[in-house]
């Protein structure tokens, strides 16, 4: 049950922040991505087990961010857990180490995804922002192509629907 993600414009958190790690939850965001864009989720032999909408919308976003003089990186982890909201505790020391060098994390992930990175960085000066939100969950069919293809079909897209 993936979580439905779309991305947020995080312009104004920005101001001022001359270096941003892009951290992101390889499940929920490229699964949303790949839905909206109606692309493949997984095309093995092109990208591996990366997602084409999911690394062009990281690639744009960088762009954008470089073409403003903001510094940027990627962090992302696939084993033993992916989901940031399970990530190991090594894994939240890779992103430790690694946001030491950046003034924002941008978290391309849901609540618990940021979750993790302001737990993760808690001690340290590094300004955690929410790149994506949630706005409900993805119901598809999986489908595998040849070769090594998957895609996502007869996707619905699931809002809470219940009241207090």
């Amino acid at each position: 049950m993936p979580l439905h993600m779309e991305p947020l414009d995080v312009t104004d958190a920005l101001e001022g922040i001359s270096s941003a790690l892009l951290v992101s939850c390889p499940v929920c965001p490229p699964v949303s991505l790949a839905v909206q864009k109606s692309s493949p989720f997984i095309e093995f032999f092109k990208k591996g087990i990366k997602t084409e909408a999911f690394e062009d919308y990281v690639k744009q976003t960088r762009n954008e961010l470089e073409q403003r003089g903001v510094r940027t990186g990627v962090f992302t982890t696939y084993l033993p857990c992916p989901t940031m909201c399970l990530w190991t505790k090594g894994q939240r020391k890779r992103l430790l180490k690694r946001a030491k060098h950046y003034e924002a994390v941008l978290v391309l992930g849901c609540d618990s995804a940021r979750y993790t990175a302001e737990q993760t960085l808690a001690q340290t000066d590094c300004k955690v922002i929410q790149a994506m939100q949630m706005t409900g969950f993805t119901n598809a069919r999986v489908k595998f192509r040849f070769p090594m293809t998957i895609t996502l079909e007869d996707t619905t897209l699931i809002h809470d629907t219940h009241e207090d």
